[in-house]
Formats: structure tokens, sequence, C-alpha cells
């Protein structure tokens, strides 16, 4: 008897889905480089913020370390990050959900980090629903 042929479907998702994780991307202190980077190996939160962030493209600003890891985490919440894990447990390093590389490989092909500033309508609904955890 043979196996079950079993087919790999993508996962389609929803535009508002889809809306949400480029909004929050565009509302983040990040530049596209971090989820470019993050697409093929991990990055270490200590990459990411102070002044290490800035010269490796990651942040325009130095961000502390709370800041970075707190917005790094509503990421995760929204499902664009993850956190890496060792055979000790979590690490303090983040890399793209596999499901979100297409999403990410859109936003750094449209530049829409870059070109497109969030408006305020974009960073009031993303702070709603970062803040007040409202359903996703």
């Amino acid at each position: 008897m043979s196996a079950p042929n079993s087919v790999s479907k993508s996962i389609e998702y929803s535009t508002a889905t889809i809306a949400r994780a480029q909004r929050a991307i565009r509302c983040s202190p990040f530049q596209i480089k971090l989820l470019t980077d993050s697409i093929d190996q991990s990055v270490k939160l200590s990459a990411i913020s102070g002044n290490r962030g800035v010269e490796l493209g990651y942040t325009r600003s130095p961000l502390p370390e709370l800041r970075a890891e707190n917005a790094l985490l509503w990421l995760i919440q929204v499902g664009v990050l993850r956190r890496e894990v060792d055979g000790q447990g979590i690490t303090d390093s983040f890399r793209l959900t596999p499901r979100r590389r297409k999403v990410a490989e859109r936003l750094a092909t449209d530049d829409i980090i870059n070109s497109k500033p969030p408006s305020w309508g974009d960073r009031l609904s993303n702070a709603l629903n970062r803040y007040l955890r409202l359903p996703l």
C-alpha cells in the first residue's frame, strides 16, 4: 500500500489580513531591510536595537532594546515574525514566518515602507489593534 499523495497547498489570506500585516509593518519603526534579512536568517535583538540597528539599516534611528522588542512582539502577534527557538527554549532572535514571506517579498518589491508612510488612519487603526488587543 502506498501513502496518500500529499499536495502542499498555499494558504490564501484575506485581503484584510494582508492589509493588517502591511499596516503593522508600515507603522513599525523598522526598515524593509529587517524583513528581507529575516527571510533567510534569524536576526538578533541586539542587532536591531541601539546604534547597531541604524548601522545595519534595520531602523532609521536608534531604538532602546525594550521599544524594539515590543515592536517586534507586535509583529509576532499579527503573524509577520516569529521568535527563534533552540534546544534550550526561546532565543532573542527573530525570523519572518514562512507564510508571511509572500507579503514581505511584495513589500520589498513595492518598497511600501519607504515610499508610502502610514496615514493617520493607519496609525490609529494599528494603535487600537495593538494596545486594546482588538480581535484581529
